[in-house]
């Protein structure tokens, strides 16, 4: 199950630079593992020293009045759109219920002191479950608090939406990478996200491992694979990197891509991308590698959304689209 928010960037993941900085309690298991990238697992015979190995933020039975809660200082600030509480593996220990509370603080663990706001009603969690749930919130936020009650497991805690960027600040000469998702870059889909997403091409640094970038399946049909991605703001690409880091049997023979400046919804994107002028003619590609391109570039207007083209299937590490924004 998804909802369109998760098509916006979790503000909460730790490549971003997200942070769980308190936790009242996570005697059964560490409150860094409710935002760790990875799927949640069950590994059925793993014990330690203080019972069973969960996957996730696990407190201990509570024997006092009172609820659990844990604080995480977001990756970026932003505006948030949603959020999913994961209990995926929690059977007999996963909390009846659940709020979400929010607070914008320049300290990395906001103090006693600190004033919340309500972003989550609480509301009823089931166990072995993902839950969804759409906030209506315009102001920016640092951080989270997810009160469980009163105690219990949860596997992650997404946190969608949009980073706040000054763009008034970032002036006309200043070469950004305009793709990138600390600067607001969003992967908006592909036609196959088999072994990895879009949005891991725009994440900060290098590829990790070759399940850190966006690979698509195997094709056994005529055509060729596509991501499509929208800037974090409009402007005029000046370099381009293509990274297949990791990718040795499976890189792409070649790739090509296509732009517009046009404004349209994701929606409008995706199913007119294919028709974009193209901003870098087909290119020869190598196993892991960092392609740089910059005279290969053709001449083009500002673009806000890109579409990389593959071909014909395989992985890519990371896209940097290096430019100048066009205000």
């Amino acid at each position: 199950m998804t909802n369109d928010f998760t098509k916006l960037v979790d503000l909460a993941q730790p490549r971003l630079g997200a942070k769980v900085v308190y936790a009242t309690d996570d005697f059964f298991a560490d409150k860094a593992r409710l935002i760790s990238p990875a799927e949640p697992v069950f590994i059925p015979d793993k014990y330690d020293e203080h019972g069973k190995w969960m996957d996730g933020w696990e407190s201990r039975r509570k024997r006092t009045p009172g609820h659990d809660w844990c604080v995480v200082k977001l990756g970026k600030p932003g505006r948030i759109a949603g959020v999913e509480i994961d209990t995926r593996h929690f059977t007999g220990n996963y909390p009846p219920a659940a709020s979400v509370e929010v607070c914008n603080c320049g300290d990395e663990t906001p103090g006693e002191g600190q004033a919340w706001a309500p972003l989550v009603e609480r509301t009823d969690l089931k166990g072995d479950d993902r839950k969804f749930i759409a906030v209506n919130s315009d102001s920016v936020w640092t951080h989270v608090r997810l009160n469980i009650f009163p105690d219990g497991g949860v596997a992650r805690l997404r946190v969608y939406g949009a980073i706040d960027i000054d763009w008034s600040r970032v002036s006309a000469d200043e070469v950004i990478d305009l793709a990138a998702m600390e600067w607001g870059g969003r992967g908006l889909g592909a036609n196959d996200e088999h072994f990895g997403r879009v949005a891991n091409m725009i994440a900060p640094g290098r590829g990790a491992n070759m399940g850190d970038g966006w690979e698509t399946r195997r094709r056994r049909e005529p055509g060729h694979d596509w991501a499509v991605l929208k800037l974090g703001h409009p402007g005029v690409i000046e370099k381009i990197i293509v990274d297949t880091a990791h990718f040795k049997g499976n890189y792409p023979d070649r790739c090509f891509i296509q732009g517009t400046g046009e404004a349209m919804s994701d929606e409008e994107a995706l199913a007119q991308a294919e028709n974009w002028p193209v901003i870098l003619p087909e290119q020869k590609l190598e196993a892991d590698r960092e392609h740089v391109f910059v005279s290969e570039i053709a001449k083009h207007e500002p673009v806000r959304f890109v579409r990389l083209n593959i071909i014909p299937d395989g992985g890519v590490s990371r896209l940097r689209l290096f430019g100048k924004v066009v205000q």
